[in-house]
């Protein structure tokens, strides 16, 4: 890995960490603060997480893969956040079910996301422009 990619890893990680973080904060706070059910409580987290982790992705980690209009960029984060909620749940879900409860889960599936989401973001969500294109004009 070079230099750049290192840093770069680094920042993605600041991202996640605040998207992880933020969200297990609000998610203790409707679960066993305010007795919620352990769904409603991981979607108000999820929610305000994303939207942080979103904006720590796209304008601080990948700030040098803007060639993309907006609405590509948000459309793939937003697709591939979906089959990531999907996975999220099942995981989380899943481990609830056979009695782990959702705190252990969430880093569980934490681990999960950090490789998933870096290869994600890095190659299709927030891609460098090929070789052939980095000397075009950007749209």
């Amino acid at each position: 890995m070079t230099k750049s990619s290192v840093t770069q890893f680094a920042k993605y990680m600041a991202g996640g960490s605040t998207y992880f973080w933020i969200g297990y904060a609000v998610f203790a706070l409707c679960y066993s603060g305010l007795h919620w059910s352990w769904l409603p409580s991981k979607i108000v987290a999820d929610v305000i997480g994303w939207s942080l982790n979103y904006l720590i992705q796209r304008f601080w980690a990948f700030s040098e893969q803007h060639h993309l209009s907006e609405m590509q960029h948000a459309g793939r984060y937003v697709f591939i956040e979906s089959i990531g909620f999907v996975l999220d749940y099942a995981i989380i879900g899943g481990l609830k079910h056979i009695g782990v409860t959702p705190y252990i889960g969430f880093f569980i599936s934490a681990g999960f996301f950090t490789v998933w989401s870096w290869f994600w973001y890095k190659y299709w969500v927030f891609p460098e422009r090929s070789a052939s294109a980095k000397g075009a004009p950007r749209a």
